[in-house]
């Protein structure tokens, strides 16, 4: 199954090969041949006509070609290739209205588009639905189209989402099944310890579903990844100082959005940015997945401009070595110096996807290739970009994660990148990674590979804290219930908090985290997490516990972070008190809170009372900030398309279909 074509017919495939070929630019060979194509560029940006700001994530193409691309996070875009002579552009976005415009295009010049596009009202009772892949008419972008029937329900219509990779037709993709968290008693459960957990795969993989008009399974929607994919500022100084430690520690205490009569609060942790410049010498080996599974235009040409990108911030003090597996592993870059960078992106446009999938043995040889090229204080480590689709060798998930705990003991971390639909294997991709003293993405176009590699180098490349776990202590005197929101496959028991043999999540230079609490306070009811018993009269609550006289009389809760350093094997401790005092929240409170919201929506959650997405938007704007990237904004668009598309009312119909 992992070699079937699943984008529909060679034409289609050609269509979408030539769209990333296009977006890239001219090959190696065809800029060494010193011809002048009779082409020119077409560049401009595409901004909202109300807000006058850029428009993040729109289709750009020609019309009748296959040249197109998405316009980054200030709304610009580039066409190279574009042939001389009059030509049409168009812009299309969900929840915005097309537009399109003609322009001149002369050889080896460049012409400037700007676009101001105007919003449209989506909401409309329809039912959105997928189902056969028809092919496009001419003049329409190099896109699958996926079009329904009009039979689902008597008051469906039918209708279309354009998405570049998305397609319904093949889809064997597995996630974790996830057991929401409850609330504990405090009477009962005073402690509560989890692991860190930096990876934020699981926002971009429900970007890419909700892009393509589709609500994502609930087991895809893991609110702390979603949560800690956006950055976050430590207003007013609320931080505590780090001190004599890599990160600093803080929290915050609010009334719950949903359920105002609890309390919220945000623990974080945010550890300083390094310079690229002043990253310690890398030892970098991409283990490369080129199996069949890996043919389509989102998953290996979509990788190796990924890499492409990465190569350009590596210096002459780091190496990269290029490992590759498909029916079996072979080296196809020996370890080389980073700024030898024709031979490693010759080594990579070489590569091609053909065969089954010997996920293990290539695993084991990148991990050879590390040890033999260990850098003494730097950071060494294997880059894995697949599918996950591992079918032969060590194929299991507790093979794969056995195979991991081992060779992570040698100090080299492991970093997961996740590409493609339709067989995307996330659940053994997420396990690979958490046990591997790494980190895991979802790559689902080239700006998400820029945040990862390029934005975020040194969180994603540079470990600075490892083995870090919370434990939260809540005072009886204070504190009913509590419910951690997230980090379900995180849980430690609570002596694993002292056991500094137990793995836990690591932290990378700039890397914020934040972890949210929803609190009963003391002498309100507890929501059920159980159902009542049958053979015996249900237990009367306890009553709220007499505050103790001293300094722990308004103490909420208390915080101990453990942690060790990259190459330490014993942990080091602090320790964080927390008061019962709601205040103002801070923006990114604020914005953390409404992601918790959205996830919790998407998630069809009984904790999330009466949220609506409406709510989520304005809680979100409020907490929007300054955005310079965008990433805010473009999660606002995203709840508005699932608002206005009605994703959330059709819940039951998209269980049943799944």
């Amino acid at each position: 199954m992992a070699n079937m074509n699943i984008l529909g017919t060679p034409a289609r495939i050609g269509a979408l090969l030539a769209l990333i070929l296009a977006v890239a630019g001219p090959t190696p060979s065809h800029a060494q041949s010193g011809t002048r194509p009779e082409t020119g560029t077409v560049q401009g940006r595409v901004s909202d006509a109300t807000a006058n700001a850029g428009v993040a994530g729109a289709q750009v193409f020609v019309a009748g070609t296959t040249i197109g691309v998405l316009t980054d996070a200030e709304g610009r875009y580039s066409l190279p290739g574009v042939p001389a002579g009059e030509q049409v552009v168009t812009v299309r976005l969900i929840g915005y209205r097309e537009a399109s415009r003609r322009v001149t295009v002369s050889a080896g010049e460049t012409v400037t588009l700007d676009f101001a596009v105007e919003q449209t009202t989506l909401r409309t009772k329809e039912t959105l639905v997928t189902g056969v892949a028809e092919e496009t008419p001419r003049g329409e972008p190099p896109f699958t189209v996926l079009r329904g029937p009009t039979s689902i329900s008597s008051s469906a219509r039918s209708a279309s989402v354009v998405h570049p990779y998305f397609n319904t037709d093949f889809n064997t993709e597995s996630y974790a099944r996830i057991e929401e968290n409850g609330f504990r008693r405090v009477g009962e459960s005073p402690l509560s310890t989890f692991s860190i957990d930096v990876d934020r795969a699981s926002y971009a993989n429900v970007r890419r579903f909700i892009q393509a008009g589709e609500r994502p399974p609930a087991d895809a929607v893991r609110i702390e990844e979603m949560i800690n994919y956006f950055p976050y500022e430590w207003d007013d100084g609320r931080g505590t100082a780090a001190g004599r430690h890599p990160f600093q520690v803080l929290t915050e205490v609010w009334d719950a959005p949903w359920k105002p009569e609890h309390r919220l609060v945000r623990i974080g942790l945010k550890a300083p940015p390094v310079d690229t410049e002043n990253l310690p010498p890398s030892n970098l080996v991409f283990l490369l997945d080129v199996s069949g599974s890996m043919s389509s235009p989102d998953k290996l040409p979509l990788l190796k401009k990924a890499f492409a990108l990465l190569t350009e911030q590596l210096r002459p003090q780091d190496r990269v070595a290029i490992v590759v597996y498909a029916g079996a592993a072979g080296l196809a870059l020996p370890s080389t110096r980073g700024n030898r960078r024709a031979r490693i992106l010759s080594a990579v446009e070489r590569l091609e996807a053909g065969g089954s999938t010997a996920g293990g043995a290539g695993i084991a040889l990148a991990y050879d290739v590390a040890r033999e090229h260990f850098v003494e204080d730097g950071n060494n480590r294997v880059i894995l970009a697949t599918d996950g689709d591992f079918n032969v060798g060590a194929s299991s998930d507790e093979a794969m994660v056995r195979l991991i705990e081992r060779e992570r003991k040698s100090g080299i971390f492991l970093t997961v990148l996740g590409f493609g639909t339709g067989n995307l294997k996330d659940s053994k991709m997420e396990g690979i990674a958490n046990r591997g003293n790494g980190n895991f993405h979802y790559v689902d176009g080239l700006l998400e590979a820029r945040k990862v590699l390029v934005e975020e180098m040194g969180g994603t490349l540079f470990t600075v804290a490892k083995d870090v776990k919370l434990q939260v202590e809540f005072n009886p005197a204070l504190a009913a219930a509590y419910r951690l929101i997230g980090y379900e496959n995180r849980l430690l028991a609570d002596e694993d908090f002292n056991d500094d043999t137990k793995d836990a999540g690591e932290l990378g230079a700039g890397h914020t985290v934040t972890a949210l609490y929803e609190v009963v306070p003391a002498g309100l009811p507890v929501p059920r997490s159980v159902d009542p018993l049958r053979y015996q009269p249900a237990a009367e609550p306890p009553a709220p516990v007499e505050a103790p006289p001293g300094a722990f009389e308004d103490e909420l809760l208390y915080v101990k972070v453990r942690y060790k350093d990259p190459d330490g094997s014993e942990s080091r401790l602090l320790a964080h008190a927390v008061a019962d005092r709601s205040r103002s929240p801070s923006r990114s409170f604020r914005f953390a809170a409404a992601v918790a919201g959205f996830g919790m929506l998407l998630r069809d959650s009984p904790h999330a009372g009466g949220l609506s997405a409406d709510d989520v938007i304005a809680l979100a704007e409020r907490g929007r900030g300054d955005d310079p990237r965008g990433y805010r904004g473009e999660f606002i668009r995203l709840v508005e398309t699932v608002r206005d598309l009605d994703l959330l009312g059709a819940a039951a119909e998209e269980d049943d279909r799944r």
